[in-house]
C-alpha cells in the first residue's frame, strides 16, 4: 500500500447502507477518508461519507469510474459488478474481498460446490436449471430452493415440502438443498489479513422472525456444547483459509439435533450476525474488517460481557416517515445501546436499526431484550 491508512488513505466502499454506515463510524477513528457508491441518493451513508456518489453497483462503468478515484476498495454488499473490480485489481488497486471470491459467492451453486470440493460439511444438494428439473428429485422432498443468483435477506428462498409446491417454485437456476432438521442457527465471523493471520469471534446464536425470514434476536455467546463451538470455529477458519480471503467472512451454520455443524451460507463482509460486537466484544466486526484490509494485526474478539442484539424492523401496517415509539423509555435502561440507520422511510420488516443489550448474565440480557422489544416500535 503506497499510503499509510491513517494518513487519509481514500477507502472506497461499494454500497451505502447500514453496514457501510457502521464501517464509516469505525474508519473515522483511523483518519480514513471514505468514499461511497450507492444507487440510492438518500442512502444511510449519504451525510456521513467524505464523498458520496450515486451509481448502480451492477454497472461496469459506474463501479470502474468510482474505483479509479480510490486507493483501496471494499464492499458492504456482494451484489456488485465483478468485471469492473477485476480490471481495477489488474491496474494495481487493491480490492478486498478479492473479485474472484465475490464471483463465487454471488452464485450459491458455486458456493455449495466449493464446500463439497473442500470437504466442508453442508446439507446435501442438487443443482437445477429450471422448475421442470425439480421433478426429477421428487422422491427426496422436502427441499429449500435457493436461487443461485440475486437472493438477499431472505429473498430468493422458498420451501418445497412436496411436488404440490412446484407451482410456487422459482423457474430459474437454483440450488435444491435437502431440508435440515436443525436445533439452532449459529454464526461465526472470522477475519483474515494479507499476511494470513486469522481471528474469529465467539459463536453466536440466531433467532429468526418466521414471517420475514430475518434475524430478530441474536445471542452472544451461543448456548451450545463446547464440541459444537470448536467445530464451528474450525469450519469458519478453514473456509477463510481455503478462500484466501482478505477482510471479513461471516459463516452462517446449522447445528443439527444430533450435534452436527453444517454450513448454510457465507457472506464476505460485515454481517447482521456481528452487530452486537460494537459493544459486546473488545473489537467490533467493523474494526476487524478495517484492520484486515489495511494489513494490520487483528484485535481481540473476547467478550466484554454476554449480549443480545435485537433487529429493529419496521412494524407491519406502517409505511412512511419513521417514528420510533418507546425510544425514550428504552434509553433509560442500563446496558442498552440503540443504533439507528438513518433511513427516513419505514416499511414492514425493513431493517431500521438495532439495539444491543449487555448484562452480566445471559438470562438478564434476554429479560432486558424482551423489555426493549415490547417497548420500541418503528411506526410511521
Amino acid at each position: 500500500m503506497t499510503k499509510h491508512f491513517y494518513n487519509g488513505l481514500k477507502l472506497g466502499i461499494l454500497g451505502g447502507g447500514q453496514l457501510g454506515r457502521m464501517l464509516i463510524q469505525e474508519a473515522i477513528n483511523y483518519n480514513v477518508h471514505v468514499s461511497i457508491l450507492d444507487p440510492d441518493p438518500q442512502a444511510p451513508c449519504k451525510d456521513i461519507a467524505n464523498s458520496f456518489s450515486v451509481g448502480r453497483l451492477s454497472d461496469f462503468d459506474h463501479v470502474y469510474d468510482f474505483g479509479r478515484t480510490c486507493d483501496l476498495l471494499t464492499i458492504e454488499i456482494e451484489h456488485v459488478n465483478v468485471e469492473a473490480l477485476e480490471r481495477l485489481e489488474k491496474q494495481g488497486i487493491p480490492v478486498y474481498p478479492q473479485p474472484h471470491i465475490l464471483r463465487m459467492i454471488q452464485d450459491k451453486g458455486l458456493q455449495k460446490t466449493f464446500y463439497k470440493e473442500h470437504h466442508i460439511p453442508t446439507a446435501e444438494f442438487f443443482l437445477v436449471e429450471n422448475k421442470k428439473e425439480i421433478s426429477a428429485h421428487a422422491a427426496q422432498f422436502p427441499f429449500m430452493q435457493k436461487l443461485r443468483k440475486g437472493g438477499y435477506d431472505g429473498r430468493g428462498v422458498s420451501r418445497l415440502d412436496d411436488p404440490n409446491d412446484l407451482e410456487q417454485a422459482f423457474d430459474a437456476p437454483s440450488v435444491l438443498e435437502k431440508f435440515v432438521d436443525f436445533a439452532k442457527e449459529i454464526s461465526v465471523i472470522v477475519s483474515r489479513n494479507p499476511q494470513g493471520e486469522t481471528k474469529s469471534f465467539p459463536v453466536v446464536e440466531l433467532e429468526f422472525n418466521p414471517e420475514a425470514n430475518l434475524v430478530e434476536f441474536l445471542f452472544s455467546p451461543a448456548d451450545i456444547p463446547p464440541a459444537a463451538e470448536e467445530e464451528a470455529q474450525r469450519i469458519a477458519r478453514t473456509i477463510a483459509e481455503k478462500l484466501g480471503i482478505v477482510g471479513l467472512l461471516a459463516v452462517e451454520m446449522f447445528l443439527t439435533k444430533d450435534g452436527k455443524v453444517l454450513v448454510n451460507e457465507i457472506a464476505p463482509r460485515p454481517h447482521n450476525s456481528g452487530h452486537q460486537s460494537i459493544e459486546g466484544n473488545f473489537s467490533s466486526q467493523y474494526e476487524q474488517h478495517l484492520r484486515a484490509i489495511f494489513s494490520q494485526p487483528p484485535g481481540s474478539t473476547a467478550l466484554v460481557m454476554p449480549s443480545v442484539m435485537i433487529n429493529l424492523l419496521g412494524e407491519k401496517g406502517f409505511e412512511g416517515d419513521a417514528v420510533y415509539e418507546g425510544l425514550e423509555d428504552v434509553l433509560q435502561l442500563e446496558g442498552v445501546y440503540v443504533h439507528l440507520y438513518g433511513k427516513k422511510i419505514t416499511k414492514p420488516f425493513r431493517k431500521m436499526g438495532h439495539v444491543t443489550v449487555l448484562a452480566p448474565t445471559m438470562a438478564e440480557a434476554k429479560r432486558k431484550a424482551l423489555e426493549v422489544k415490547a417497548k420500541l416500535k418503528v411506526k410511521a
